[in-house]
């Protein structure tokens, strides 16, 4: 049995402008131990998913439907003060912005000592000391001191650190963590990143890492799944991602990566914007932005299917949604995944992207479906540059 799965979950907001659809029938599986990433651009839905499962959307928001079961028990079934109880202890969250997520008046130490009295009913001064520990273990300078700062005194990436340690403080075993190195330079991200690798390791946690950031997915996760306007287009090994991509916008995603020695006027991009989660466009939703887009593909919106048989998959088995698989297109996708740079594969054959973070990775991902000069996703419709991409917001 999985450690979390959630099945056809579907979150919606009311606002104003009408009902926002930002989580639609979604569904994936987390296993024990396992480093499964999430990757879109800003809007895709990745935080809605991950708040969801803690139970923490408000208003006005809402779980219209779904099940997400933790170690075999439905967290949409409990109370709120059942759901109280796993939260920070069976499973933790690391926010996007630490600033944010500590409280100012309150000491980053007694901060940490808190969730530990009320989860693990540990003493005052038991807390304290595995508070001081945890301090220790995330890289925080003389910890026993710094117990007793106030998070106005930390540097953004020590108060990033400080959020981890919290998350990890009552052994979690399922940690979600929300692009947990927004706004850090690269040498605090990676040491971020190599603490928590190590610190999941050592306490046997899974991990569900959510980044814009394909480097940070390549470095650290076992699976991967792909997500745009609210639903999973694509779900693969990292391995399966970086050198056999199955859906176009994660093609575009790929092709978007900077590369050191690529001589290059422009970085590729794809053109358009994420869409407006009030009217999101018929049939598949990337179909305004794709370039291999027929006609069909404004009509029928893409189930989730095995790539290779076009049959319907298991919550953590290999999948994509494009109609190209269900045997509904008049063409194939047609690009091509060139893989350089690399001496030596791994004993299994399989090319290990993780070896390296993709500033310098091998893979290239091209895509001329009609025999243009220029990559179509450098181009809208009209033929003129578009800016459109991965954003960092």
């Amino acid at each position: 049995m999985a450690l979390l799965e959630v099945e056809d979950l579907t979150v919606k907001f009311y606002t104003e402008e009408g009902v926002v659809t930002a989580v639609d029938d979604l569904s994936f599986r987390i296993k024990r131990g396992e480093k499964f990433g999430v990757v879109g651009e800003s809007g895709a839905g990745k935080s809605v998913t991950a708040l969801s499962v803690m139970r923490l959307i408000e208003e006005p928001g809402r779980i219209e439907s779904g099940t997400v079961r933790f170690d075999g028990e439905d967290l949409m079934e409990m109370s709120e003060s059942e759901v109280r109880d796993v939260r920070g202890n069976d499973i933790a969250m690391i926010f996007q912005d630490a600033q944010t997520a500590l409280n100012p008046v309150y000491t980053v130490g007694e901060q940490i000592a808190e969730a530990i009295r009320h989860h693990l009913d540990y003493g005052d001064a038991a807390a304290r000391d595995r508070a001081i520990r945890l301090l220790d273990d995330v890289g925080i300078p003389e910890p026993e001191a710094r117990y007793d700062d106030y998070p106005h005194e930390f540097s953004g990436g020590m108060q990033q650190r400080v959020v981890i340690a919290m998350a990890l403080s009552c052994d979690p075993d399922l940690l979600i963590a929300d692009e947990p190195t927004t706004a850090l330079d690269v040498t605090i991200e990676a040491k971020i990143l190599d603490r928590l690798e190590r610190l999941a390791e050592e306490y046997d946690t899974a991990i569900q890492l959510i980044t814009h950031d394909l480097g940070v997915i390549a470095e650290m996760c076992d699976r991967v799944m792909v997500m745009y306007a609210g639903r999973a287009v694509e779900k693969a090994t990292v391995e399966e991602m970086y050198y056999d991509p199955k859906h176009p916008y994660t093609v575009g995603l790929m092709s978007a990566i900077p590369r050191i020695g690529d001589r290059q006027d422009r970085l590729q991009t794809i053109p358009g914007t994420m869409p407006d989660l009030v009217e999101v466009p018929s049939g598949c939703s990337f179909h305004p932005r794709c370039p291999f887009a027929e006609e069909e593909c404004t009509r029928k919106q893409p189930p989730l299917v095995d790539p290779e048989t076009g049959e319907g998959v298991g919550l953590s088995d290999r999948a994509a949604a494009c109609l190209a698989y269900t045997g509904d297109l008049d063409n194939e996708l047609d690009y091509e995944v060139e893989v350089r740079g690399r001496a030596e594969q791994p004993d299994d054959g399989q090319p290990d992207p993780r070896v390296r973070r993709p500033d310098s990775e091998p893979v290239r991902t091209d895509s001329d479906p009609v025999g243009l000069d220029t990559d179509l996703l450098d181009q809208n419709d009209d033929g003129e540059d578009d800016a459109g991409g991965l954003s960092d917001g």
